[in-house]
This record gives structure tokens, sequence and C-alpha cells, in this order.
């Protein structure tokens, strides 16, 4: 179970360090634009916007890191704390934002979180 809940931290890691990708530097162009359904000038205007969710994403990502490579009781408390994280920010993005978010998000967080936990 150890194996499956730090992989499950990995990918919710690598997920949240693709978010600060998208949103930081790939925002206006086409991946930010299909991801988010704006225009051009939509885009442009809602820019630092998305860069400081990016910023806000790579924070989770790197606390996920931390709690996977530092050792217990610490490691396992990072993880819990920023897989909570994650899992209330993808809560709250699906029901304020889009319903998508819950599932890109919320759900990778959830499983991971009741894998750590499982193991823990």
């Amino acid at each position: 179970m150890d194996t499956l809940a730090n992989v499950l931290v990995g990918l919710v890691a690598a997920l949240h360090a693709y978010f600060l990708v998208l949103e930081m530097f790939l925002w206006e162009k086409a991946p930010g634009r299909k991801l988010s359904g704006f225009d051009p000038a939509m885009a442009r205007a809602t820019a630092p916007l998305a860069a400081n969710q990016g910023l806000y994403n790579g924070f989770l990502a790197a606390g996920l890191v931390w709690g996977l490579i530092a050792g217990d009781p610490t490691g396992f408390r990072a993880q819990i704390f920023f897989l909570a994280c994650v899992v209330v920010a993808g809560v709250y993005g699906g029901l304020t934002a889009n319903r998508r978010i819950l599932v890109a998000q919320a759900l990778p967080g959830a499983l991971a979180l009741g894998a750590v936990l499982l193991a823990g």
C-alpha cells in the first residue's frame, strides 16, 4: 500500500506541476485557451489571475514532493496536509468555477489521500 500511496501522491504532484505550467506559461497559447475556452483577448485579460492560480498549484506540488522525500512522521503529515488542501481547493473550484475541477483535481487528491491514510 505504501508504494501505491507514493505513486498516487507523485501523480497528484505532477498534475499540479502541469497546472503551474499551463496557468503561468501557456494560458494565452492554445493549451490554455482550450482549457479555459477563452478567446485571445479574454485569455490576455485573465493571464495575471491564471498565473496566480498557477503559483498556488506549484506550492501544492512542492509540498507533496516534500511529503514524499521527508522522513516520517513529517513526510506523512505533509502529505496529509497538502492532499487535504488539494481536495478542498478542488471541491471549491468545482462548486464555484467549473465542475470539471472536481474530477481533475479533487478526485485524484481524494484517492491519493485515502491511499496515504490506509498506508499510514
